[in-house]
């Protein structure tokens, strides 16, 4: 039976700028199916919580751009469900944001918070993952993360390194946290593969809603106070004007920075549930089915030659040859054509910046 008492907050504010062209302002990759399996990345994330979660309990926190197309994409939600952010302030606004509308609801709450667009491979392991710690959170005082065993010295993860020798006794998955490290350098990463007590950082949290408004009010006050002016609003016909002339006001910082960073009541549960962050084109690349020649292509009049390791993605009905090619990304997306290194993709964020500059906001 599903817990009443546990709730969700989908993160789905971002515009996915690394998988430009296919993802852009207009149709960030949240709202594309982008695994070509029939459903939006969102679509499967608000799926597979509803294992978890009543539906009535899953909160979407997005743009007011992206209002439409959550409704359109996710039909089984009320308005009251999609949060609404007037302004990108990163991720510790959006969640107390989300913290007071649900406060005002159900003080007893425990939380999960995940992004939108990651990949679960293994949804049954990931679904127990989720409760355990749910349970957790709500018998412990405890600030919850998930960390990932890594598999390679990746370095476009962040780090969570945990204190082996202080697991939970009633589940030993779950540490003390030592460290966390944002995105290392690949010797560093290196270092902390061959440790043996770092994990990836999944981005996705587990608490009591008592647990983490203690820790606003303590290490982001000043993120609270702004809240927290809105009590009696929350979930109001006034909530939105009051939304509006906070995060005007409101800083830009993370959660992890913010608190995770600070507090000393944080616990990590490692896993292992064939998770991506799906933050790149190369992410994708190397999740998908691939050809005798390791290619990954999309589109069904793609002829492929002398090519490899290459992920092709390109419009239905649209005739491509691509020839002797190894190790590249070639995307097209309406007038927007990318090929581009996978080894140099980190720099597509910098293409997308210079074309805006060049041609203007609708490409990008």
């Amino acid at each position: 039976m599903i817990n009443p008492n546990y709730y969700c907050v989908i993160m789905a504010g971002g515009i996915g700028a690394r998988f430009w062209p296919m993802s852009n302002s207009t149709t960030p990759k949240q709202f594309i199916d982008i695994l070509g399996e029939g459903q939006t990345l969102i679509q499967k994330t608000f799926n597979r919580f509803t294992k978890i979660c009543p539906k009535e309990n899953i909160y979407i926190v997005t743009s007011k751009a992206y209002k439409e197309i959550t409704h359109k994409q996710l039909p089984d939600i009320s308005e009251d469900q999609i949060i609404l952010e007037p302004y990108r302030r990163n991720t510790a606004p959006c969640i107390a944001y989300a913290n007071y509308k649900i406060k005002t609801k159900n003080p007893n709450a425990a939380v999960v918070v995940a992004p939108s667009d990651h990949v679960i491979l293994k949804e049954d392991i990931f679904t127990n993952v989720i409760e355990e710690g749910l349970k957790a959170v709500s018998e412990n005082p405890w600030l919850m993360t998930i960390g990932i065993r890594p598999s390679s010295p990746n370095t476009g993860y962040g780090y969570i390194q945990y204190n082996e020798d202080k697991s939970y006794e009633k589940n030993r998955s779950i540490y003390d946290v030592k460290t966390f490290t944002e995105k290392p350098e690949l010797e560093m990463a290196k270092s902390f593969l061959e440790s043996g007590d770092f994990l990836w950082n999944a981005g996705i949290f587990m608490w009591s809603m008592k647990e983490i408004q203690k820790a606003f009010e303590t290490f982001l006050p000043d993120v609270d106070a702004l809240f927290k002016q809105g009590e009696g609003l929350y979930n109001t016909d006034s909530e939105p004007e009051f939304i509006d002339k906070i995060y005007q006001v409101c800083r830009n910082i993370s959660v992890d920075y913010g608190i995770m960073e600070k507090a000393q009541n944080v616990h990590v549960y490692a896993a292992n549930f064939g998770w991506s962050d799906l933050g790149t084109w190369g992410s994708l690349y190397e999740i998908r089915k691939k050809d005798t020649n390791q290619n990954v292509v999309s589109g069904n009049r793609v002829k492929v030659y002398d090519s490899n390791k290459c992920i092709i993605n390109m419009p239905k009905n649209k005739i491509v040859v691509v020839q002797g090619l190894e190790d590249y990304i070639v995307v097209e997306n309406d007038d927007m054509l990318l090929i581009c290194k996978k080894s140099d993709e980190q720099q597509i964020r910098q293409y997308v910046a210079e074309v805006q500059v060049d041609f203007g906001n609708k490409f990008i």
